[in-house]
């Protein structure tokens, strides 16, 4: 599709008529059935709009006015926007959430249309895809060979080990992939290798939301802090156990996400809920069931402590302490480890700070393996310890720096250069 092409995409409309629009993007070689463990509770309160790409689902590769060979996402944007034109009407504002080229159209819109747009969730998404020569020959390839040529190495990049997508799930995502035209999917390869949205995020007026999938081989996690370093607000959320696809590897932990994102920012009038809705499909994260809590707790809990140590705590469990570990993990890490509102890094900096002015030694050293784990450097934790020497007091401080010594003592160098300046841990001082 051209730019400026105003030609509608396919689409399926849910949820209560009139309600607030909430618009979603498919990931490239998916449908609108990307969405479908999500859609349930996302369109509980709102109307949700789910689009297909050309050559995929039930968008022609080649429609009125648009060919292939010059799709860009630009030109993307403004078919979604005619589309939503058409069902709502011209100008409706839209909250929007899209995976991975999805996202790169939302965040054009954004971009472009600030007006219109209210939310915005990127979810495993890029403001650049690589090096455009990757995708021209990606597009060459399946111009040749078809999309069933990209089945294997796809498996591996949308879906992750840990992931909790059944196998007939994948099985039937991996089959449509390779349903997908030959020529609209080429298309969307050479609008992927002219995307360049790094310059213009400063434009994105949305409050923005970015998911992450700590799995993800195609989208890293430094590709999603380049777009919360550019939008300004946006937050970040990286989701353990989630490769490229992210709402099929862990749909309830990113449906909490984008529902508690959307609730804080763009709510849904008391009049449009949905009746019968429960609590936790208006409140977002803070009222999940008892059974989300606990497996996005226990993946979060994993990603941040590592495996071996809860493997140790749970082997450690008994009858006494079973409804305590329970309770950990839906509360500490399911309620509150797994919000959007702070990232991982920032998280660690608060539970530093308050471990050492409640005098936590030992949670204390687990924490700091953790901050080391959510991409704090050793120089970073140690000026968190110098500060606490200001607000805790000076001796909390110095025992903090003695378990912090112990275990920074224990990492390989850190190359010449490597790292921003910063104090390093002192003997004990005394105190």
């Amino acid at each position: 599709m051209s730019d400026g092409a105003a030609t509608l995409l396919h689409h399926v409309h849910d949820g209560p008529v009139g309600a607030p629009l909430l618009v979603l993007g498919p990931s490239l070689g998916t449908t609108t059935a990307l969405w479908d463990e999500l859609l349930p509770a996302l369109s509980r309160a709102r109307s949700v709009l789910r689009f297909d790409l050309p050559g995929h689902g039930g968008t022609p590769s080649t429609v009125p006015a648009a060919d292939p060979s010059t799709l860009t996402v630009a030109g993307l944007a403004e078919a979604v926007l005619a589309t939503v034109d058409g069902v709502r009407g011209i100008g409706a504002p839209f909250a929007y959430a899209g995976v991975s080229l999805g996202g790169a159209v939302g965040a054009q819109l954004a971009a472009s249309h600030p007006a219109r747009v209210t939310a915005l969730a990127l979810v495993c998404s890029s403001a650049r895809f690589g090096e455009p020569g990757d995708w021209r020959e990606r597009a060459d390839l399946v111009a040749r060979e078809g999309t069933s040529a990209l089945v294997e190495i796809a498996e591996r990049r949308w879906f992750s080990p840990r992931g909790s997508a059944p196998a007939h799930r994948r099985a039937a995502l991996l089959d449509g992939l390779a349903g997908v035209a030959a020529d609209g999917y080429a298309g969307c390869c050479r609008a992927l290798a002219d995307y360049d949205l790094r310059a213009e995020l400063g434009r994105v007026a949305a409050p923005t939301i970015v998911i992450a999938g700590r799995d993800d081989p195609a989208t890293p996690p430094g590709h999603a802090r380049t777009l919360v370093d550019g939008i300004a607000g946006a937050t970040l959320l990286e989701v353990a156990g989630a490769a490229h696809l992210g709402p099929v590897d862990q749909p309830d932990v990113v449906a909490a996400a984008l529902l508690g994102h959307l609730d804080r920012v763009d709510p849904v009038p008391a009049g449009h809920a949905a009746a019968g809705a429960p609590p936790w499909a208006r409140d977002g994260a803070r009222a999940r069931d008892d059974d989300e809590r606990r497996a996005g707790g226990m993946s979060v809990r994993r990603e941040v402590l590592g495996d071996a140590h809860v493997d140790r705590a749970l082997a450690m469990t008994t009858e006494a302490t079973a409804d305590f570990q329970d309770f950990i993990t839906r509360y500490a890490w399911g309620e509150i480890w797994t919000r959007p509102g702070l990232d991982r890094r920032t998280r660690s900096c608060v539970t530093l700070t308050a471990l050492v002015a409640h005098g936590h030694l030992e949670e204390l050293a687990m924490h700091v393996r953790a901050a080391l784990r959510n991409g704090l450097s050793p120089a970073e934790i140690c000026e968190v310890l110098l500060q606490t020497a200001v607000y805790c007091g000076v001796p909390a401080a110095n025992s903090a720096f003695a378990v912090a010594r112990t275990i920074l003592a224990d990492l390989p160098p850190a190359p010449t250069g490597a790292g921003p300046a910063g104090p390093t841990a002192p003997t004990a001082l005394g105190t």
